[in-house]
């Protein structure tokens, strides 16, 4: 096994639930309208620090695509999947991007969006 390198992002970013490394910026969000079977998620253009899973197809909420679970490379867990191939026209745009599932990700930074977010959620923000 080689060795491990996990970037650190600046500004506004989501880490792991469970062992704090940085997964995303805030700034790449596509969308906070999606779902999963835990609930609400956010479509992101790019994710850091983590490993892909085996692409498989999946019929979800908006047809069949063939995606991948994204692993946390500083513990492992699941954190969400990657669109690999959308086998409908109008989801094609998903393709490339990453779903970060909003239950096993936390805001995280020194900057007061933490706070607010953690206080009343981004309920408000979903569209």
């Amino acid at each position: 096994m080689g060795r491990l390198f996990v970037v650190n992002l600046e500004g506004k970013i989501y880490s792991c639930k469970h062992c704090r490394t940085h997964l995303a910026l805030y700034e790449d969000i596509v969308s906070k309208a999606f779902h999963s079977r835990h609930g609400k998620a956010y479509l992101f253009n790019k994710v850091s620090n983590v490993s892909v899973g085996v692409n498989e197809d999946r019929m979800m909420m908006t047809g069949l695509h063939t995606v991948a679970d994204l692993f946390c490379v500083g513990c492992g867990s699941i954190v969400g999947w990657k669109y690999d191939h959308a086998h409908e026209k109008s989801q094609k745009y998903k393709e490339g991007k990453s779903v970060l599932e909003r239950s096993k990700v936390l805001p995280d930074g020194s900057n007061s969006w933490v706070t607010h977010e953690a206080n009343i959620g981004s309920d408000a923000d979903d569209v």
